[in-house]
């Protein structure tokens, strides 16, 4: 079984946001799942550029790299997707990844793996980035196993920290069964039908324009 856990903090694995994860990924590990990790600190992810060019190629003309990512992301059973609250949302850093994924987003490429989120907050808030994220992995096509969020002062205080780092391990638990049981989601089933069905009314409309989405969506019998 293989995740990648994708996190946006500037401070990499040694801020709260990274701490967390790292909890996750251990008990993910400690269940058999292999684990990639992408810090979007070390690495370059420049932002969409907005010129079509994925819609109608299915490549993305920017080198840098996102396409790594990408190519992790679509070969692995689950994904994770981790970052600070930033003014009510995710870092720069994770929102970047977010837009560049538009092309594979039409296409659904992520339909039935399995997602999860992890966000710190210096105060309040994480729950609504929480949501953002998971509503995210959702309009991939993924199921949504969960989420944790805590604030960061709680893991300064190792009374307070040790319930947010089970949760989080609890969580990536659940991820590794709900792969390895191929879980689903009834309540999340209305959903990701209603954005598969807006994604293909969008590339049929514009299959002129976006030859490339058309003709895959053609490819896997969707129309």
């Amino acid at each position: 079984m293989d995740l990648v856990a994708i996190l946006g903090s500037p401070h990499g694995m040694k801020g709260s946001t990274g701490r967390v994860l790292d909890a996750l990924i251990a008990a993910a590990k400690g269940h058999g799942a292999d684990v990639t990790v992408f810090s979007l600190a070390d690495l370059d992810v420049q932002p969409c550029r907005a010129c079509d060019t994925c819609h109608k190629t299915g490549t993305c003309p920017i080198r840098d790299d996102f396409h790594t990512i990408k190519d992790a992301m679509l070969a692995a059973d689950g994904v994770v997707l981790a970052s600070p609250n930033y003014i009510f949302s995710v870092t720069a850093q994770m929102k970047c990844l977010f837009d560049r994924w538009c092309g594979p987003l039409h296409l659904q490429a992520m339909e039935d793996k399995y997602g999860a989120a992890v966000v710190t907050s210096g105060g309040a808030g994480s729950a609504e980035v929480e949501s953002y994220i998971l509503r995210f992995l959702s309009a991939m096509g993924c199921w949504t196993v969960g989420s944790v969020g805590a604030e960061g002062w709680r893991l300064a205080d190792p009374a307070t920290a040790s319930p947010v780092l089970e949760a989080a391990a609890a969580l990536g638990t659940r991820l590794v069964e709900a792969i390895e049981t191929k879980a689903t989601y009834p309540d999340q089933l209305s959903e990701r039908r209603a954005f598969h069905d807006r994604m293909k009314a969008l590339v049929t409309m514009r299959k002129a324009d976006w030859p490339f989405e058309y003709e895959r969506w053609q490819t896997l019998g969707r129309l």
